[in-house]
């Protein structure tokens, strides 16, 4: 799978430094992805449907902390305002 989903504990989050990483936000919207690199991120708010390119789809929700690999096409179609930590690997 292209597309990675966990609900890391507290803990896990505060291992990775995650709310040091930055933020994205993203009002409703869809659009098309590529991935030129692995991306790691944790859904604060909002609700995503990603589309991939096989009929697939994946849903992304608040408490999702979600790897995204390299090489990976997709459309974004964002359902409630998202906002999010971002890493790339």
């Amino acid at each position: 799978m292209k597309i990675k989903i966990i609900k890391p504990s507290e803990e896990y989050l505060k291992e990775r430094g995650i709310s040091n990483w930055p933020i994205w936000t993203k009002e409703v919207s869809q659009f098309n992805w590529y991935y030129d690199e692995t991306e790691e991120c944790y859904i604060l708010e909002g609700k995503v449907v990603i589309e991939l390119e096989d009929g697939g789809k994946v849903e992304i929700n608040p408490g999702d902390f979600v790897t995204f690999e390299k090489g990976l096409s997709c459309k974004w179609n964002v359902i409630a305002p998202v906002k999010k930590h971002y890493n790339f690997k």
